[in-house]
């Protein structure tokens, strides 16, 4: 089970940090990814991490912006959002992919694990 909390609502230029925690003792097997989806819009991919935090992967819309980092000790999983801009606003999935294999799995198809969401606004 997957469960995200921090959204919010923030200015442009803002930040938040988005956390998911995991239940389960698999966690460290498995790659995590951040997922979102606006409203009229498909779900699409945000960042991956590899089961040892090791390595990571961005879309480019969120390069440079955001971070994803874990604590496999805590089985959590966390998001932080700089530099948010308005085209950021959507909700927040947290996914695991429990083969925990690639780097650049970027699919809704390669994750069988999914939060219910979190919402966050950036407002102009």
């Amino acid at each position: 089970q997957l469960v995200e909390s921090g959204g919010g609502l923030v200015q442009t230029g803002g930040s938040l940090r988005l956390s998911c925690a995991a239940s389960g003792r698999t966690f460290s097997s498995a790659a995590m990814g951040w997922f979102r989806q606006a409203p009229g819009k498909e779900r699409e991919f945000v960042a991956r991490i590899s089961r040892s935090g090791g390595a990571t992967f961005y879309a480019d819309s969120v390069k440079g912006r955001f971070t994803i980092s874990r604590d496999n000790a805590k089985n959590t999983v966390s998001l932080q959002m700089n530099s948010l801009k308005p085209e950021d606003t959507a909700v927040y999935y947290c996914a695991a992919d429990s083969t925990g294999r690639g780097t650049s799995r970027d699919s809704v198809s390669h994750y069988d694990y999914w939060g219910q969401g979190t919402q966050a606004t950036v407002s102009s």
